[in-house]
């Protein structure tokens, strides 16, 4: 089973130059979650499953009070909050910077991380 957290509209220091480290800039935060469902559809019960109200919790707590230089930082630490959860299988985590680059609608960064597949994380 997969539950997607889509389009969590944040706020955040984030990037290296002065007015970046002072003003709070729009980021934008998309997470992918797999895991096995199968207890939690047969059951009909929150315990059996991942509560992504609280995953959602801890994704604005770590976000909007960080100081990240890097969207490529954010990014690992949201998927390394995710992985504290056991159920998880494989996680996804994209972190997009809106109007980073001139004439773009945003810039993003993906880390990724399955842990049936020997632990691999991959960046793009």
């Amino acid at each position: 089973m997969i539950i997607k957290i889509k389009n969590m509209r944040l706020r955040a220091i984030v990037g290296v130059n002065p007015w970046e480290r002072t003003d709070k800039q729009a980021i934008i935060v998309n997470v992918e979650i797999e895991f096995d469902g199968e207890r939690a559809a047969t059951s009909d019960d929150i315990a059996d499953t991942l509560d992504y109200r609280t995953i959602g919790r801890k994704i604005v707590d770590l976000v909007e009070n960080s100081q990240f230089y890097l969207i490529e930082t954010m990014a690992d630490q949201i998927l390394r909050s995710v992985l504290e959860e056991p159920l998880v299988q494989r996680v996804r985590v994209e972190v997009d910077k809106p109007f980073a680059v001139k004439c773009a609608d945003s810039t993003s960064v993906e880390v990724s991380h399955d842990r049936r597949t020997a632990g691999n994380t991959t960046t793009a």
